[in-house]
């Protein structure tokens, strides 16, 4: 196992300075089975027999983030010659739970000295691993190094408990599964199926944090379909659930239903991409289903783009993710059909296209929607050269007139104004002028066009 990372190494040294003092201490949870699988585990954790109280005496820089919960963070903050760290341990006191009634929280927990009874109240047992990284012996009372070979995501103990203690984990067990490609052991997988429809007892923004995780781990095609099979993808996302058996026209989509190309979509997101670009894939026909036509010619989905923005933002609203965000996600959804116009746009429509905020993302996710059906990247090389080929400058002009200008001119400030500067903005893209004195004339020009009777 490789413990030379810086925060292995402060972890470690947390860990060594509780055991000085008399405590046991190991490092557990998702950082053993990282790095048991020869990954480089995001964070490293602590756990303890010392409460909260002694290791804050131990270690006097700490802050309890829970402390009613046996948590504190021992804070990393220094000048390395690297360049600074700055980052928390986690350090968290061994303990039993007692009832959990909000489906979240234990009513009341025990602080304890042995790490089996820490162990026992974690969820899953690739989780519930502990490491003496000096030594490098493992703890392991249920079973947890044996499912990591068999890639099984199985709870500890009872799944219906593990579950109602804390409802997320329906969600969890999705993920853990899809990111490690392991199958859901059979008791977990029918629990959360009985269960799935407690998932909304869950919080907005904890069901939000799963999935978006879900969507840019780099195995989104497998967690949606594993959110299909266990009955949580109708509860947190019924329109995504919709899209099944719509059919769409083969000569376009020779792939399938609606559902079938989604999943085709999430399948070519990376690992690590944007949030918005994953929601984008996600959601950039979950218009498709409630506009589906069959018209005698071929099937149809009119204005399938603008329902579709509608309810991506209503989506994003309700999973209480910024205006920022939800604009970007909205701007996808609308524009990814713009793409069959980009060879007979005008220039000036051109450019505005390529000024949308994050144009990058929009032509990812055009390539995504092309590979997910026809496979015909045609367009997609043709506006990645028309955005090659024009200089950010005549992309992004500096404006020829602003409305001081048209002021100065002896025009009255109004709601003309716009329409105004918008028409010599469209000239100036188009080529058609590039000076302000020729600017000053189609604004003249324009303007005795609309006074005369």
């Amino acid at each position: 196992m490789n413990l030379s990372s810086d925060k292995a190494q402060q972890a470690t040294r947390i860990l060594g300075v509780l055991r000085e003092h008399g405590y046991s201490a190991y490092l557990a949870g998702g950082c053993v089975r990282d790095l048991l699988l020869g990954l480089e585990p995001t964070d490293y954790d602590v756990a303890t027999s010392a409460s909260p109280e002694q290791v804050m005496e131990i270690l006097p820089q700490t802050y309890a983030v829970g402390a009613q919960f046996g948590v504190v963070l021992v804070p990393v903050v220094r000048d390395a010659p690297e360049g600074p760290a700055n980052y928390a341990i986690e350090v968290a006191t061994y303990r039993s739970d007692g009832a959990y009634s909000d489906g979240r929280h234990p009513d009341q927990v025990q602080f304890s000295a042995d790490p089996r009874l820490d162990v026992q109240r974690r969820d899953f047992t690739i989780n519930g691993l502990l490491l003496d990284p000096i030594t490098q012996e493992v703890l392991d009372y249920f079973g947890g190094r044996e499912d990591l070979q068999r890639k099984i995501i199985r709870t500890i103990g009872s799944p219906r408990q593990r579950f109602s203690e804390d409802k997320l984990r329906l969600l969890r067990a999705v993920r853990f599964a899809a990111r490690l490609d392991y199958a859901i052991e059979e008791k977990t997988l029918q629990a959360i199926r009985e269960l799935a429809p407690q998932i909304l007892d869950v919080s907005r923004e904890r069901i939000r944090d799963e999935i978006l995780k879900m969507l840019t781990e780099g195995r989104a095609r497998r967690a949606f379909e594993l959110l299909d099979q266990t009955g949580l993808l109708e509860q947190v996302l019924p329109e995504i659930k919709k899209m099944q058996g719509v059919q769409q026209p083969p000569q376009y989509h020779p792939e399938g239903d609606v559902w079938v190309h989604t999943l085709m979509l999430l399948e070519g997101l990376p690992a690590n991409c944007s949030t918005t670009l994953a929601l984008g894939a996600l959601l950039h026909d979950v218009g498709k289903p409630p506009t589906f036509r069959a018209a005698p010619d071929r099937i149809r989905f009119d204005n399938h783009a603008e329902i579709g923005t509608t309810m991506a933002e209503e989506i994003c609203r309700r999973f209480r993710l910024s205006n920022d965000e939800t604009d970007q996600v909205c701007a996808l959804v609308a524009n990814h059909m713009k793409f069959a116009d980009v060879p007979r746009m005008k220039d000036s429509t051109l450019k505005r296209f390529f000024r949308l905020p994050q144009f990058d993302e929009h032509l990812e996710l055009h390539r995504l929607d092309c590979l997910g059906s026809h496979r015909d990247l045609g367009l997609y090389n043709f506006t990645q050269e028309k955005l090659r080929s024009l200089p950010a400058e005549q992309i992004r002009p500096e404006p020829l007139l602003t409305g001081d200008d048209l002021i100065a001119a002896g025009h009255q400030p109004g709601p003309r104004f716009k329409d105004l500067l918008t028409a010599v903005e469209d000239a100036q893209l188009d080529g058609s002028i590039a000076t302000k004195e020729e600017a000053l004339a189609l604004v003249g020009k324009l303007h005795r066009a609309q006074t005369q009777p």
